[in-house]
Parts: structure tokens; sequence; C-alpha cells
């Protein structure tokens, strides 16, 4: 079958791999419809972590069942179902606490296991023709028959419960005025979230402006533009103080407008310390910061030593005297998919906005160069086998 699959830097490409097989009783097999290209997936393709070549990409993915192992019980072939990005078995004891974005099970030594991911576990990934779901009856969430929704319903995987726990993270409560650092989509995800659950105030801070006119177009956000002025000075300037929450969905590899460089992303801009400090300052004294962005233990790529050990420099002092409180890690996808799936169900929710592109997978090797250069208009590329 064919997959797309990392070469190296830069550079990834579509290949003839194995066929996946039922390894495990508990496992199914699916026909993959649709699978995404994640900004996650950018830190392995730029040679930011220790991926060796050969990996096949994608922890996004809806598909139709094929086959089933002998043990599987609530699937049959023919359905459709979305795969949460987390690999979870559902039985240790962060699975019962509904932590499956850090199962002990999959990933022995490792607490999380995910789909064609460096040191998530042996989990190939979807961006291909088919894809082997272990621990099937937990880990897939079945869909309407059909391919209604099928846009919106890819976004289950990943970025829109991503979005949600960003949120989640912060503790936040409709009402509140919230600050959101990252138009990508996460970013988006997490302010469209805000929108749904009642927000008073939303501010979307990047520097894309197709990126920042969704915010304000589906998420009635105020959008901030970082590379105009302080990203935090220009909130405080409209909303007249501190908010009430933010979220970092932006990550180890943030732009600092106060480095110089190219106007399209540039390495040499990064500074992994920028978002958090910025939202230390943004969010008012007791208030509440929400982290999924990606935070690396080793940054091949790291602008500075300290960086490279996954180290980097928070104002911890200005945190502690605010009295703020803060939260982090990956999104345990299956504590939201449900009622995330139903919302768009019952039409109280459609994300399928945040999609620009869906190609073809031979395409995928130029939509990863235009997503990474983080060019206008490319938001949410979607791979069709």
């Amino acid at each position: 079958m064919d997959a797309v699959v990392y070469k190296g830097p830069h550079e990834v490409a579509v290949e003839e791999v194995e066929e996946p097989e039922i390894e495990h009783p508990n496992d199914v097999l699916i026909d993959i419809t649709t699978s995404c290209i994640c900004g996650s997936d950018l830190h392995m393709y730029e040679g930011r972590t220790a991926a060796e070549p050969g990996i096949v990409f994608g922890h996004e993915n809806v598909g139709i069942v094929t086959e089933t192992g002998e043990a599987v019980t609530d699937l049959e072939i023919g359905d459709r179902v979305v795969a949460p990005f987390n690999v979870a078995c559902g039985f240790c004891e962060n699975c019962e606490n509904g932590k499956t974005g850090f199962c002990t099970t999959v990933n022995p030594g490792f607490a999380g296991g995910a789909y064609g991911y460096v040191a998530m576990g042996p989990y190939k990934g979807g961006q291909a023709e088919k894809l082997r779901i272990p621990f099937a009856d937990f880990n897939a969430l079945k869909l309407p028959e059909g391919d209604e929704h099928e846009d919106a319903f890819s976004l289950l995987a990943d970025v829109f419960p991503t979005g949600w726990h960003g949120l989640e993270l912060a503790n936040f409560e409709a009402g509140d005025s919230v600050a959101i650092y990252g138009a990508g989509p996460v970013g988006l995800m997490a302010a469209y979230s805000a929108k749904i659950r009642g927000a008073a105030e939303i501010y979307v801070v990047d520097r894309v402006e197709s990126r920042l006119d969704l915010a304000e177009e589906h998420c009635d956000a105020t959008p901030i533009n970082f590379e105009e002025s302080d990203p935090v000075e220009q909130i405080k300037e409209i909303h007249g103080g501190g908010v009430d929450k933010g979220v970092d969905a932006v990550g180890y590899q943030a732009v600092d407008p106060d480095k110089e460089g190219s106007s399209t992303y540039d390495p040499a801009r990064e500074n992994p310390a920028v978002v958090i400090n910025n939202l230390i300052r943004t969010v008012k004294p007791t208030g509440e910061l929400g982290i999924p962005g990606l935070y690396v233990p080793e940054d091949p790529g790291a602008p500075d030593d300290m960086a490279a050990q996954g180290r980097i420099g928070i104002d911890f002092g200005l945190l502690f005297e605010k009295g703020q409180a803060l939260g982090t890690g990956q999104c345990n996808v299956k504590e939201y998919n449900r009622e995330l799936r139903d919302l768009i169900i019952e039409g109280r929710a459609d994300p399928s906005w945040l999609v620009s592109h869906r190609v073809g997978l031979e395409e995928a090797p130029e939509m990863y160069e235009a997503f990474d250069n983080r060019e206008e208009g490319v938001t949410k590329v979607l791979l069709e086998p």
C-alpha cells in the first residue's frame, strides 16, 4: 500500500510499504478515508525530534473497518470510525482515570502512545491506505454511516479535542475572558471551543493574517498580530487589564517578535519561552494557564544549549507573584471526542471551516512544505488515499 514516509529533515515521500495485519485479537483494520497533516508532524518533518527515516506519519485518522480480531465485540466490518491520536489500553490506572494520553501499557517505559510518532510506540501512522487500530473496542469511536461531516469528524482525532483540552487545563468557565496564543489548528479550535462554551471575550494572537481572519470570522475573536506591537499590551489596551484565562497553542517553536529574521517562518527567530512568558503577563493575578502546545525533553535544533535539553527560561517569579496556576500535557482525546461528535451530529458545532485543503495522498510532500512554511490560506490539510 502507499503511505507517507519520513525520509529526513524537510522531506517526506509517498512510498509502498507493507500492509498492516491483525496482530492481536483486539485489533481491527480500517481502510483510511481521511488522514490529516498535524502541526505536531512538522516537528518531525523539520528534524526537530529524534525521528528516524522510515516512520509512516499520520495520527489523525478516519476510516471503514475491514477486518476485526476475534476478541473485538463492539465493532463490525463496515463500521465508520475515527481513532483518537492516543493509543490506549483502557485498563491501566491512567486509562481508568480518563488519562488516556498517558497510558502505561501501550508503550513500555513511556506514559503515552500514538500512531506514527517518534517515541510513541510501534504504531504506524494513517497517512496511508490502511491502518491497524489496537485495543479497538476502546479506541475506535463509531461515526454515522455514509460520508456526511467527514471533514468535521476527522478533526475529532486530535485538534478539536485538543483545543477543548486547552481550556480544560485552564479551568475555563462560561463568562471568562481568554487569550489564546497561536492561530494554527489547535489555537483556532481552542478559540472555537471558547465561543461554544460561552466566553465573554476571546483574543487570538498570531501573525498569519488568513488565520487571524478565521479566528475573527468563526470564533468571534479579537485578532492580535504580534508583529505589529507587543501582544500583551494590545490585549490589555482593549480589555483594560489581565484576562481570566490563557492558552498556549504554540509550543516550543514559538517565534519571538523581538528577534530579527524573515517574515516567513524562520528558526533564527525562535524563543521557546516567549509564549508562556507572554501568557503570564497577559493573564490576571490568580488567573490560570492551559498549555497544550508541545514541549519536548530534547530538541536537536534548539536555539541554545539549555533549550536543547528541554529547559526554558520561564518567568517563574512573576508567575508566583501573580498567584497563577497552570496545567500542561497532551490531550486525553477520549475524554471529549464522544460529546464533540454528538455536537457535530446535532448541528451545534461544525469545525469543518478549519479545513483549507483536501487532497490526494500523492500530494502530501507539497502540502507538508506549504504547511511548514505557514503559507497564507493553509490551515488544515486532509489527505485522501
